[in-house]
């Protein structure tokens, strides 16, 4: 079933309050059943773009996660698409412990794919962002998620996203006919802010994909839930993964042996619940459809008093005014970010920022135009309302992001106790797929 058609299901005829009391409702009365909720025959294709080696060592741990659970998916691809210095290799590096753990966990299972296949299928992708247009150079690795797309096969074609956009935002754009055949599942928050052109990109010319837009939700991997005795980010570690053959030794050695997996829950909502339909609950959260994607342009120096949607894209223009030089370039420098700018060739630069945080926002302009190099700015984002949710976007008819209702907050962070209340199941499960990598399998399956 479409996701549209399953969205206009959920919303037709609800007022705000029915719409938000019906949702958290459902919450409730589906939480005791979808645990292990059983998927349907057959495997589904994935296809994983990853900043592995990149900023943050969290997706090394969410690989060796992946391939232990290599067996209950039929993967088609692994791209490399990283900020700072992550490559293919480290995909690679993983692989190579998977190598050293694969014949214990061949006595488990024969679909477990061999360490030649899954190297066949790591691919490196976009290295440099793309400009203001939001794509530029075909790569290795936006080009093999065209050819994923366009095999003769009847089921759709899952994309796990859990860095930058930009490889998925180059193949739509070279080839949009793959479209209806893709159902993605973006990690944003952290990566939408680094990916801000290539997801305005998508936003804008792409409006009818399939998406879920996780934000925040992700974080319930690691923040709230069960976190007493064996089930806590260290305990956990120690008890369960550490020594655990060549993955578990390479897992433990991450982020200081604590669990943080930030990428994980998009392989979880194929594991557990109803990725057809993203209403659902289950190991990688429950989601709302999207209302219309937050966009703000000022063609002018922001201040305090102006606001913006966390999660949301800031366009700011800047006319450079009279004296330019004939050459004129600029940057934005916010938060930990330096934004080059685009000049339109209308007289103005333009910079795009999403803000990932509910927060006050401050920012420097440098640049060889002295009317604005030295300038200042503020932006404060604010949290989506909680009735946000009740007006599902019909510009975006299949794009689905974090709950905003408190209810399904864990602190700051929205929806993410849709995934965090799964925690002791989906850690338990995880604990029981590392005992593979160190203990074959017996002849008589004890």
């Amino acid at each position: 079933m479409q996701w549209d058609m399953i969205s206009r299901r959920r919303f037709v005829g609800a007022s705000v309050g029915a719409a938000i009391h019906s949702r958290l409702v459902d919450v409730e009365s589906a939480a005791a059943s979808v645990a292990r909720q059983a998927r349907p025959a057959g495997r589904d294709r994935v296809v994983v773009s990853t900043d592995i080696g990149g900023t943050d060592p969290d997706d090394f741990q969410s690989m060796v996660h992946l391939l232990v659970y290599a067996d209950s998916l039929d993967l088609e691809g692994l791209i490399s698409s990283p900020y700072g210095p992550g490559r293919k290799q480290h995909i690679l590096e993983v692989i190579g412990h998977y190598e050293r753990d694969y014949a214990s966990l061949r006595t488990y299972s024969d679909e477990y794919p061999t360490p030649d296949g899954l190297r066949s299928i790591s691919k490196q992708g976009a290295i440099e962002g793309p400009g203001y247009s939001g794509v530029g150079r075909t790569t290795e690795g936006s080009e093999w998620l065209v050819r994923c797309a366009r095999r003769d096969d009847a089921r759709p074609l899952y994309v796990l996203v859990w860095g930058g956009i930009e490889d998925l935002a180059q193949a739509l754009h070279d080839a949009p006919d793959i479209l209806p055949k893709l159902r993605v599942y973006f990690i944003g928050g952290p990566n939408k802010k680094w990916s801000a052109d290539a997801y305005q990109y998508i936003a804008t010319h792409h409006q009818r994909l399939s998406i879920i837009e996780s934000n925040a939700t992700y974080r319930g991997w690691f923040v709230g839930g069960e976190q007493r005795g064996e089930w806590g980010n260290s305990a956990f570690v120690a008890a369960h993964v550490a020594g655990k053959g060549a993955l578990g030794r390479f897992f433990a050695i991450q982020l200081g042996e604590t669990v943080k997996m930030g990428d994980t829950p998009s392989v979880g909502w194929l594991l557990s619940g109803r990725p057809e339909d993203p209403w659902q609950p289950g190991w990688g959260g429950r989601f709302v459809r999207a209302w219309d994607r937050s966009q703000s342009t000022f063609r002018r120096l922001t201040a305090g008093a102006d606001r913006i949607e966390q999660f949301g894209v800031l366009e700011l223009i800047l006319a450079f005014g009279t004296g330019a030089p004939a050459a004129p370039r600029a940057t934005l420098e916010i938060e930990n970010q330096v934004l080059p700018g685009y000049i339109d060739g209308e007289g103005a630069v333009r910079f795009r920022f999403s803000p990932k945080d509910a927060a006050l926002y401050r920012y420097t302009i440098r640049s060889n135009v002295a009317a604005l190099d030295g300038s200042l700015g503020e932006i404060t984002a604010v949290r989506p309302p909680p009735e946000a949710a009740a007006r599902p976007s019909e510009r975006w008819p299949n794009w689905w992001t974090d709950d905003p209702s408190p209810e399904m907050a864990e602190g700051p962070h929205l929806g993410a106790r849709t995934v965090s209340r799964w925690r002791e199941d989906f850690l338990r499960d995880f604990a029981a797929r590392m005992r593979r990598c160190a203990e074959p399998r017996r002849a008589n399956g004890l």
